[in-house]
């Protein structure tokens, strides 16, 4: 029996925007076994002739991978880039001091930039703006993009790549707002820093998109002076700012993490609100957009005990290896569903990582790969969002929450594609909810759909709990059973409590 009813108005002809394709990216840091037994593992049964894993490559295909940040995140602030090119066995392990470990330095850029080229995901370059600047940067762009002739396009040919890698996405560094990062800026000295090393970049190749670095969470203090002071320096220069965004269940408080698509609605707004004020003051016509390059459900405060707490460590450790619920499922995908509706001012964006660290893949050294639950909203997101995102109308009665204050209790989404539609529709409340769809003369048609429920049981590591969340929790469902039409202008979902549901169908204007 439901208990409350929510109203969307949808018509193929309200929409936000085009949804990018890099909106369904992810990240590669060179941290704890998202690299070393993570995509990369010399010697295991599914390797290829790179070493690289086949079984990740094929779970990262079947998430709907497109793009991928690399090598960091922390990692990337003391990361020196020439130190890992070249012949694998001349290169020096070195001590990263982000992470406190020790990176043998087997995989780097070449490695990296070919592996990605053969799954044919999109790389996203960062560059060290923490212990380097300007001359570092242009020389790994050269290195990467260059043509014959120059010292460190003709370095990369050495190293057996003749064709330039041509990558596109490039970050001014990474989170130099926070205290914990190597090299920590103020926004002056970072913003003048990054305006100079984006400048020279273009210079070697203006096709580059740059993303200067925002703020690493909207709980800094500096947030908002942060991007109003970078952006003044670099406005010219770059193409998107950078946001980045955990959320977690904190002290049993499941309505407020369910609500938590809404705290990254607001921050989206935010930082697009500083940066046209920017754009305004300078009267530019043009428009700064939003790299969320990372992006996920992590148990920061509950889980992780700190950088600054981890002990020195070799062989690809053990770091950040949250093991996700069925709950934590639903809230990712409720994360997705505000990303597209903000498809007009976010296009690119990393569900970070990729790969056994706060990951939607695991793997066992030696033995299989699994899907987390968070897996699953994330690739049938990425495999249904085409097109342009339509700008809906939600009418849903209000939840009220501890962090958040009053959100909604129902949010919703949907793509369209040559007609083909796409609805994602979260429930946050406790209870069944009926949600009209109200498509105003067009014609709607439900073809196939797909819930995943929030559980109530602690999640346990291995691919055994993985697949009894999966079992009990996701999965297709017969739409005759939920979906009801009615006059030929609405249509009735029906969803289950704490849920996140996925739609295909088409949508068609009135003749």
């Amino acid at each position: 029996m439901t208990t409350s009813r929510t109203r969307v108005l949808l018509h193929p002809d309200f929409t936000v925007g085009t949804v990018d394709r890099r909106l369904f990216g992810s990240f590669v840091e060179h941290l704890g076994r998202a690299v070393y037994t993570g995509i990369h593992e010399p010697g295991h049964p599914a390797s290829d002739e790179h070493g690289f894993r086949r079984d990740v490559a094929d779970l990262t295909r079947e998430l709907g991978v497109t793009t991928v940040r690399y090598p960091g995140g922390n990692f990337v602030s003391n990361y020196r880039w020439e130190d890992a090119v070249g012949p694998v066995e001349q290169r020096k392990p070195f001590l990263d001091l982000a992470w406190r470990t020790v990176e043998p330095n087997l995989v780097g850029t070449d490695e990296f930039l070919q592996w990605a080229e053969r799954e044919g995901i999109e790389p996203m370059m960062a560059v060290n703006l923490g212990t380097r600047g300007v001359e570092e940067a242009v020389a790994l762009l050269e290195y990467c993009n260059g043509e014959a002739g120059t010292r460190w396009a003709d370095l990369r040919i050495a190293n057996g790549r003749e064709e330039p890698y041509g990558v596109k996405l490039w970050c001014l560094g990474n989170e130099m707002d926070g205290p914990w990062q190597i090299g920590h800026k103020d926004a002056h000295e970072y913003g003048r820093l990054a305006r100079n090393t984006g400048a020279a970049m273009k210079l070697v190749d203006p096709t580059i998109e740059l993303v200067v670095c925002g703020s690493s969470s909207m709980q800094m203090e500096t947030f908002g002076a942060w991007e109003r002071t970078v952006l003044e320096h670099t406005y010219d220069v770059v193409d998107h700012v950078s946001m980045h965004a955990y959320y977690e269940e904190v002290d049993g408080d499941r309505a407020s993490f369910l609500g938590s698509g809404t705290a990254m609605d607001r921050f989206i707004e935010r930082v697009v609100a500083s940066a046209d004020a920017v754009g305004a003051q300078r009267r530019s016509d043009k428009k700064i957009t939003v790299s969320f390059d990372e992006w996920n459900v992590w148990y920061l405060t509950t889980r992780f005990p700190g950088e600054e707490n981890l002990p020195i460590q070799r062989d690809a450790p053990r770091i950040i290896e949250d093991v996700y619920s069925g709950l934590d499922a639903v809230v990712v995908g409720d994360l997705l569903v505000t990303l597209l509706n903000h498809a007009d001012r976010v296009p690119v964006a990393c569900l970070a990582q990729l790969v056994n660290v706060i990951a939607p893949i695991m793997t066992e050294p030696g033995g299989e790969a699994w899907r987390q639950p968070t897996f699953h909203p994330f690739a049938t997101t990425a495999r249904l969002a085409h097109g342009e995102a339509l700008d809906l109308r939600v009418s849903t009665p209000a939840i009220t929450t501890a962090a958040h204050g009053d959100v909604p209790s129902v949010t919703a989404a949907a793509t369209l594609a040559d007609g083909a539609l796409a609805l994602f529709l979260t429930n946050r409340s406790a209870e069944p909810v009926e949600v009209e769809l109200a498509h105003l003369g067009a014609s709607l048609d439900v073809a196939e759909g797909w819930t995943m429920t929030a559980d109530h049981e602690a999640a346990v590591a291995g691919p055994e709990h993985a697949r009894k969340v999966a079992a009990e929790h996701w999965g297709a469902f017969d739409v005759a059973t939920r979906v009801a039409t009615g006059d030929g202008t609405t249509t009735t979902v029906t969803l289950a409590p704490e849920s996140w549901t996925a739609l295909s169908g088409t949508l068609a204007s009135p003749k």
